[in-house]
């Protein structure tokens, strides 16, 4: 746990605790295994498709080790390694959704003036509690 300048504590967590407290989410694998898995028997039958399947794969493995999400109690912020590289006001948001709930895979929210769709590449209970707790759906 650390404390960054806003004075919120960080906390690296599989629940979502109060409000007031950063939580970051931990990294899920799930969903770059499968498509690199998945993509091993259809190289062997359409070596290009099956290609694309593994590189696609291995790509969302690469942002899932480097992406971290953080939940504060005003934004939900995206950091590259220590860096801040996007932060989404709550104030802004609209709705949000989690498709497919028994093998979650894509998060869509909607600010005033964009959409965004993200692939679930963190904890998905965690990322539900955190979105329930802090934007509730409209």
């Amino acid at each position: 746990m650390s404390t960054h300048e806003t004075g919120f504590e960080t906390v690296t967590s599989s629940f979502a605790p109060n409000s007031v407290a950063t939580v970051e989410l931990k990294p899920s694998y799930n969903i770059p295994v499968v498509l690199v898995i998945a993509a091993i028997p259809i190289v062997i039958v359409q070596p290009l498709i099956g290609g694309a399947i593994a590189f696609f794969g291995l790509f969302l493995l690469f942002q899932t080790v480097t992406l971290r999400l953080q939940f504060t109690a005003t934004d939900l912020d995206i950091y590259r390694g220590e860096k801040l590289i996007r932060r989404f006001p709550y104030r802004e948001w609209q709705n949000w959704r989690i498709f497919w709930n028994k093998f979650p895979v894509l998060f869509y929210f909607k600010e005033i003036n964009s959409i965004h769709f993200l692939p679930i590449l963190f904890d998905p209970n965690t990322l539900k509690a955190c979105l329930a707790e802090r934007c509730p759906r409209i």
